[in-house]
């Protein structure tokens, strides 16, 4: 039997210090022995050497099987009715205190109640044991708790028990508990041991006992033998060599290692999955977008208030307390990276080892069923998938950086706002300072550091920012510099989170890893921290992709020395885990501090309420864009008002303007010179010829810039000037600049001036005078011309010569020394005049030196140059009062000029001379009125519309041109109102989401 036992052996296997044997099968008599695993508690090993190769040896397993078998018939008896007993006096208890359940049958399912009909109980229950079955097969606990008494006074009184002597080992002595029962067993047990059939199995046990010693005594020789055999010992049997406790820390290390990166890729796995799962619900919401309003996310209401606080609150202070993570590091410690690798895409511009971030850059993470970034200010997405599109990222980021910088600074504090979705992105928001410099390199402004200090400063101060501290670990901790900032900043460390980047470059680097362990402990710096984090970002490479970043980085930390050693944990490795815990203390602390800021903004609200009640109770709270509207309207109401000019007012202006223009030129340049030859055919040949020169050169545009005047004076007027009682003083400034804006773009047009010229040709060329009352609006035109001329020309004879002997004495003025001077050489030129009144209108040489020898003579020094300037004066004062005189005698000449008498007395060629001029000044006045009407009135009301475009599309100029306190109240009352609103909207949907 016991051949055939060895023949139907399946498997030995030795493993660990013990030989244990593995299930077998057995087949004997009939019997069928279950799987089964046996130790060292229940049978020695077993070690047989019978040659040089390993033979199977006799296990005996019938043997150890019945052994076990009767233990168990004990302590499972004795288990259930132990138990049962106490279970049914702890159910009496219970069930006095359990509510009636009656009421809630109907929750019940109805397939409950209808079991009945699909099994059959009555043939179930049959299948049961009846009661006395159950007695007979259950032993008496009183019976069982006597014989293990038996047992342990016997041995206690060293009484030797039948077959005692040959018990070795607690299986030994089980046996011969089954074999020699004790007396104390209850009468039925005992009535059923006397029957002949239990005789006979006594004696098969008891023989049993016997054989089973044997076996016993067999198999220890056999592992004695096995012992000797140094060969076997040393291939099977040898006992492992022994281990210290350091060893066996390492080992369960090794392993604690091995599974949670087991159940980390099981993770990986299902998050993976998960992902994908999101992605494919999104995408298939996204087919409705067109049917239905797009609800925002989370975290993006919450991005949105961080964007309203951050322009109501460009300073960034007390007000703006809502959380955020900033991300802080020395210049180069891989701050970047880390945050690339939490959006999980390269979208910063990258520089080996010069400063790339050059401003806050705020990155709102959200999922989404696709990877793209968007900024908040423009439409275009970014998809993140895409290399070109990445690169364009890039480019876009640095070039607003560069434009936020301004002139003679290196860094700037203008925030600039990006959004990133993707599938499986952790929600939270993050902030990039510019990396901490310890020393102003050259090229960069002298107050960098300083500048840098202060905005890292301004954004660590918010008591609920979450503060990611970044430390290059393949540096020394001793040249950090960002840890003692943030150690001042939050000392406590109750809103740090420390991350150690390029720990594959310090393990590979660092002779003592230790320092890795103390820094991650807490141990070395001398700030404190919520949790501590290691990280890897990268093998140097800017090309390098993020999945095989993140390759690289788990490979890393699985085959890691400080991994293994457990310098490292596994919750402190890998950027995911860091983003795990950063999203999720970025929500407890939104949680515990959104409401504060919401009642902040509720009680900032009533103040500003409050003061604008008090301080403008008739006014409207319009804010600076609504202000803006408003003069919009004002000003091109205003540039339409321009149409309404009559035309007679526009030739009016015009006319005036152009004489006041070309009057000086006319009188000097024209009619003096023909005036003074004192003949009529040189007048009028001197007259035509001056007249055509300054028509083709100058008078077309003489006259178009008086038109351009005239219009900027007429729009000034209407835009200056108030319109009514209730007119707002706080659009001055603007209307002002929109003025002078219009204005300077303004661009005549000169297409008309060849028309001009010609019109004006033609007005100079005609000399008839048809009417009387032409010919004395001539005259008057003329007189009136003449006498402004005299008053000029007196005006400064009186300045040159001083204050007359009236003003001297009654208003006590005298006159200087060059007056002096000029008052005699006066008076010297008038005894000239009066002894020649047709002298010409220059003087002679010797006249020059005839009345510098006079006033010498009364010790008066005079040069020839002087003389000559008051001379000028004199002629022409003496000039304009003849020529008065005459157009006075004119008055009455018409009828000679209309029959063409000439009269040698009467010379009025000067008046036909002036009329050529009024008629082209009104000829001119009128074409350039409906110029202005038709053509330059449009378009300067559309370069206003250009303006107003284009101030109101800039926030800078809004604000520089609309200024007072009244603006400022009515601008912060509606952006705490806008911020009150999406707070308390956003507090509602965070308590939906919990």
């Amino acid at each position: 039997m016991l051949r055939a036992l060895y023949r139907r052996r399946r498997l030995t296997v030795y493993s660990g210090r013990y030989s244990q044997f593995l299930p077998v099968f057995i087949h004997a008599r009939h019997h069928r022995c279950h799987l089964r695993r046996f130790s060292v508690l229940s049978l020695p090993r077993m070690v047989l050497r019978q040659s040089a190769t390993f033979q199977p040896v006799r296990t005996f397993i019938l043997a150890r099987f019945a052994t076990r078998l009767l233990r168990l018939r004990y302590l499972i008896i004795g288990s259930a009715v132990g138990g049962g007993y106490t279970a049914k006096q702890k159910y009496n208890e219970w069930k006095e205190f359990l509510p009636d359940l009656s009421e809630y049958s109907a929750l019940v399912p109805d397939f409950v109640w209808e079991l009945d009909k699909h099994i059959d109980l009555g043939k179930l229950s049959r299948m049961l044991p009846d009661k006395e079955d159950l007695e007979n097969f259950i032993p008496n606990a009183e019976s069982m708790v006597q014989y293990l008494q038996d047992i342990r006074d016997s041995l206690l009184s060293g009484v030797r028990h039948e077959g005692l002597s040959e018990v070795k080992g607690v299986a030994d002595l089980l046996l011969l508990g089954v074999a020699t029962p004790p007396s104390s067993m209850s009468a039925a047990d005992a009535q059923f041991d006397s029957s002949p059939i239990n005789t006979e199995e006594k004696k098969y046990r008891k023989g049993l006992i016997g054989e089973l010693i044997l076996i016993q005594q067999q198999i220890q020789q056999h592992e004695e033998e096995a012992r000797r055999s140094e060969g076997l010992f040393n291939h099977y049997a040898h006992p492992r060599p022994k281990v210290s406790d350091r060893e066996k820390v390492d080992q369960l290390q090794e392993e604690i290692l091995r599974v949670q990166l087991k159940y980390q890729r099981i993770l990986e796995q299902l998050e993976k999955e998960n992902k994908d799962l999101k992605k494919q619900i999104l995408q298939k919401d996204d087919k409705g977008i067109h049917h239905r309003n797009i609800k925002k996310s989370l975290i993006e209401m919450y991005s949105e208030v961080l964007d309203m606080l951050s322009d109501y609150d460009k300073n960034y202070n007390t007000h703006d307390q809502l959380p955020r993570v900033v991300v802080v590091g020395d210049q180069s410690s891989g701050k970047t990276s880390v945050l690339e690798m939490i959006a999980q895409a390269r979208i910063f511009p990258r520089g080996s080892g010069e400063m790339m971030t050059r401003s806050p850059v705020k990155v709102t993470l959200s999922e989404g069923p696709h990877h793209v970034a968007k900024f908040k200010d423009s439409r275009r997405e970014f998809d993140l998938g895409k290399e070109k599109d990445l690169a364009a990222l890039r480019k876009e980021v640095e070039i607003r950086m560069k434009k936020s910088v301004k002139e003679g600074h290196t860094v700037s504090s203008e925030t600039i706002s990006l959004t990133v979705k993707g599938p499986g992105l952790q929600r939270m928001v993050l902030v990039d300072l510019p990396g901490i410099i310890s020393t102003v390199t050259f090229g960069m402004a002298p107050d960098t550091k300083d500048a840098i200090f202060s905005m890292s400063k301004l954004y660590m101060q918010n008591p609920n920012a979450i503060i990611l501290c970044i430390q290059d670990g393949s540096v020394d901790a001793e040249r950090s510099i960002v840890t003692d900032l943030v150690s001042t900043m939050d000392p406590k460390g109750k809103r740090t989170i420390f991350v150690l980047t390029k720990v594959d470059l310090a393990e590979k680097n660092l002779a003592n890893p230790s320092r890795i362990k103390q820094i991650l402990d807490g141990n070395l710096f001398p700030m404190k921290a919520l949790g501590y984090f290691a990280v890897v970002t990268g093998r140097g490479n800017t090309e390098e992709q993020i999945e095989s970043i993140k390759d690289y980085e788990e490979d890393f930390f699985q085959n890691s020395k400080l991994c293994r050693s457990g310098s490292l944990k596994a919750h402190q490795v890998t950027t995911k885990n860091l983003s795990l815990a950063v999203s999720d203390r970025f929500w407890k602390m939104v949680q515990e501090s959104v409401e504060q800021q919401a009642d902040s903004f509720k009680a900032m609200r009533f103040n500003l309420e409050t003061e604008w009640k008090n301080n403008y109770p008739r006014l409207r709270e319009l804010d600076r864009n609504e202000l803006y509207e408003k003069a919009k309207n004002e000003i091109l109401d205003e540039v339409l008002s321009l149409s309404n000019v009559t035309p007679r007012h526009w030739e009016e202006i015009l006319q005036r303007k152009l004489w006041d223009r070309v009057a000086t030129h006319v009188i000097e340049n024209i009619y003096l010179p023909a005036a003074q030859s004192g003949n009529a055919g040189t007048f009028n040949t001197t007259v035509d010829i001056r007249l055509r020169q300054w028509a083709d050169k100058q008078l077309p545009r003489r006259a178009v810039e008086v038109a351009w005047e005239v219009l900027q004076e007429e729009f000034s007027r209407f835009m200056t000037e108030q319109q009514g009682k209730e007119a707002d003083t706080i659009f001055d400034k603007l209307k002002e600049a929109v003025k002078d804006e219009s204005i300077k773009r303004h661009q005549w047009n000169l297409e008309a001036n060849d028309c001009l010229r010609v019109i004006q040709h033609n007005a100079l060329e005609d000399r008839s005078i048809s009417e009387k009352q032409q010919w004395d609006t001539a005259i008057q035109f003329m007189e009136e011309a003449l006498q402004a001329r005299l008053h000029e020309t007196e005006s400064v004879i009186k300045n040159m010569v001083g204050p007359n002997w009236q003003d001297r004495w009654l208003h006590w003025k005298s006159r200087t020394k060059e007056q002096v001077v000029c008052c005699e050489m006066k008076n010297e030129l008038e005894k000239l005049l009066l002894l020649s009144e047709d002298h010409p209108a220059f003087l002679a040489p010797d006249e020059v030196t005839t009345v510098r020898k006079n006033l010498e003579a009364r010790g008066i020094e005079a040069d020839g140059m002087t003389i000559k300037d008051t001379w000028h004066q004199m002629y022409r004062q003496y000039f304009l009062k003849k020529a008065l005189v005459q157009s006075n005698f004119c008055k009455k000449g018409f009828y000679y000029y209309q029959k063409n008498i000439v009269d040698t007395e009467v010379d009025c060629n000067n008046v036909v001379l002036f009329w050529r001029i009024q008629r082209m000044l009104t000829i001119t006045a009128n074409t350039l009125r409906q110029q202005l009407i038709n053509t330059e009135a449009r378009r300067l009301e559309k370069n206003v519309k250009e303006v107003l475009e284009d101030f109101g599309e800039s926030e800078s100029m809004k604000e520089h041109l609309l200024t007072g306190r009244r603006v400022q109240l009515a601008e912060d009352l509606k952006r705490v109102r806008e911020i009150q609103d999406k707070l308390e909207a956003f507090i509602d949907e965070l308590r939906k989401e919990k």
